[in-house]
């Protein structure tokens, strides 16, 4: 893994701002020629620090209005509960992200759904019947502080 100066932290907080920089307007806001940045970046992609570029999408706008983090407590914790858990959570487009953690919860979910009602088919239709799920407490997000922040050392 190539270790990450600070020209490379530059490159980076640059690329998470505007991923569609061009190579020749990155090379010119970090003070190198286009083929060397080229090549550094090109580094950073082999080495997995930068995994993918996309596009920060507003989901207000595009009728995603209710938002919520979802603790999920599994009732057990056997391998292939786990999995299908884990498997079924990875197939549904509500469900933004999903990290296991330490302390009370297993799992905690962010979900986006169009309203509250979406939400409770959610629920009621997906999470409430797997297997797995003992229950779940939900917290609504009633506004966004921070999101997508740049990683930064």
């Amino acid at each position: 893994m190539p270790q990450i100066d600070d020209r490379d932290q530059r490159i980076l907080t640059l690329l998470q701002q505007d991923c569609r920089l061009s190579n020749a307007e990155l090379a010119e806001a970090v003070g190198m020629s286009a083929s060397a940045l080229w090549r550094r970046v090109r580094s950073l992609e082999e080495a997995g620090i930068i995994e993918r570029y996309g596009a920060t999408v507003n989901p207000a706008r595009m009728g995603l209005e209710f938002e919520a983090i979802v603790h999920v407590h599994l009732a057990r914790h056997d391998r292939e509960g786990t999995r299908a858990f884990i498997s079924a959570v990875q197939g549904r487009g509500e469900v933004q992200e999903c990290y296991a953690t330490t302390g009370q919860s297993d799992y905690h979910l962010r979900v986006l759904c169009r309203d509250l009602e979406a939400f409770n088919r959610f629920l009621e239709e997906f999470l409430f019947r797997q297997p797995a799920v003992a229950s779940a407490q939900t917290n609504v997000v009633l506004r966004t502080i921070k999101r997508n922040g740049p990683v930064t050392r």
